[in-house]
């Protein structure tokens, strides 16, 4: 019986031929991230058993962008935290303001991550660097500590499930629509630890970003980690980075999945999921003329250049609608800089939005972006889920980038092509 490119990772990793699913693993870890708000305890541990230096402080990244630009005390204490350990470990990878970005958008554009690696981070969508080829999966900040002594990581291997997706998407359908589909299918346990694999016409054909945002939903459907085989698509954006040594594993033809579930990609319309669940999903058209009061476009899920530029298609030239607030976040300094050369920040101030810094502000109800009770938020952050994005009683529609902006500018959850035809 074969492996899964999931079980090779953690076979390699831990020093075996072979793995099996449900077996225990202690592996060595090729990347630990942690962030302002997980890294601060991580940290207390790690002075708390006696440790004196991390592992290795190449493999170690920090980045605070949580709560940053810090709004307020407690938040700046926890930011100066990551500071201070980062300077006295002579942390390399260490990401202030001004050179950050939403983590898991920024340690693939600065090509930290490569296939066959295994990155562990004390944030629950580290499993976005999946469509790189590694292993990649979140932990607690106890965890992280241990792994910041020992540069090891005990794992439980996860049965495989295989997602195949037939056919070309529809206009204005992308990764986050097929993602939110497949949760919508399975269900936000449909894929309780275990590996979700992704595969199929449609997949071949979709560019890095589409498969980053696929990656970094899996979580939500309970993944342990969500993970695609490398390609061209995979090489020609690494190359772009500098990045050449790597290793490619693929999943042998005889593996064993648990389960393995077809879609036909090009019958599937714009998604958006409803409150309070990622799983809670119906095609656009059935919420057209649902009064919104703000819109959110960016996050670690869809805040890369390509998610600005589709979304900068559907507004430019267009007016946000009155009473409705427009907020654009690029993920880095690096997509904020291209976004500027393109002109779509122009695009998306014309039209009435206002751009912020990167941040993940108003993903997790943090800043920038928080709702206040009754009020309703269509964004293209990864989770809706009571109080997600500020009062209790606010509502949040997770949506592709076109369907915010086009939300935007009718008021209402729109398609795009009710904005531009």
């Amino acid at each position: 019986m074969g492996m899964t490119i999931t079980e090779k990772i953690l076979a390699e990793h831990s020093g075996k031929d072979r793995v099996e699913p449900g077996e225990i693993v202690n592996c060595r870890v090729d990347l630990a991230l942690g962030n302002d708000i997980t890294a601060p305890l991580a940290i207390k541990a790690f002075y708390e058993v006696g440790a004196k230096e991390v592992f290795d402080p190449e493999r170690v990244v920090l980045v605070p962008d949580h709560f940053t630009p810090n709004k307020d005390i407690p938040s700046a204490e926890q930011c100066k935290v990551l500071r201070e350990f980062a300077r006295r470990h002579r942390i390399r990878h260490y990401y202030e303001v001004g050179r950050m970005g939403i983590e898991h958008a920024l340690l693939p554009e600065l090509g930290l991550v490569k296939p066959g690696d295994l990155v562990i981070g004390a944030d629950s969508h580290t499993c976005t660097y999946g469509a790189l080829g590694a292993f990649a999966t979140g932990v607690g900040s106890t965890d992280l500590a241990a792994c910041l002594v020992t540069g090891e990581v005990w794992l439980r291997v996860p049965e495989s499930m295989k997602f195949i997706y037939y056919g070309r998407p529809k206009p204005w359908v992308g990764g986050k629509d097929l993602i939110l589909y497949t949760i919508g299918r399975i269900g936000v346990e449909g894929a309780r630890y275990r590996a979700m694999e992704f595969e199929g016409e449609a997949i071949r054909a979709m560019g890095m970003a589409g498969r980053l945002t696929m990656a970094n939903m899996a979580i939500e459907a309970g993944a342990k980690n969500g993970i695609f085989t490398p390609d061209e698509v995979t090489r020609s954006y690494l190359t772009e980075r500098g990045v050449e040594d790597y290793r490619v594993y693929q999943s042998d033809p005889d593996a064993s999945y648990a389960e393995v579930w077809e879609f036909d990609a090009s019958g599937i319309e714009p998604q958006v999921a409803c409150p309070s669940s990622p799983g809670n999903v119906k095609p656009v058209q059935e919420l057209s003329g649902l009064k919104i009061d703000q819109a959110v476009i960016g996050s670690c899920t869809n805040g890369r250049i390509e998610d600005l530029r589709e979304a900068a298609r559907v507004i430019r030239g267009k007016k946000v609608a009155p009473y409705v607030r427009l907020i654009v976040i690029p993920a880095t300094q690096g997509v904020y800089l291209q976004a500027l050369k393109e002109g779509l920040i122009e695009a998306f101030i014309e039209a009435g939005a206002v751009v912020s810094t990167p941040t993940c502000g108003p993903c997790l109800g943090g800043h920038m972006g928080v709702l206040a009770e009754g009020e309703r938020a269509i964004a293209t952050t990864n989770r809706n889920f009571v109080g997600r994005m500020g009062h209790p009683r606010s509502e949040v529609y997770l949506s592709n980038p076109a369907v915010a902006a086009a939300s935007a500018v009718k008021g209402r959850i729109a398609h795009p092509e009710e904005v531009i035809g």
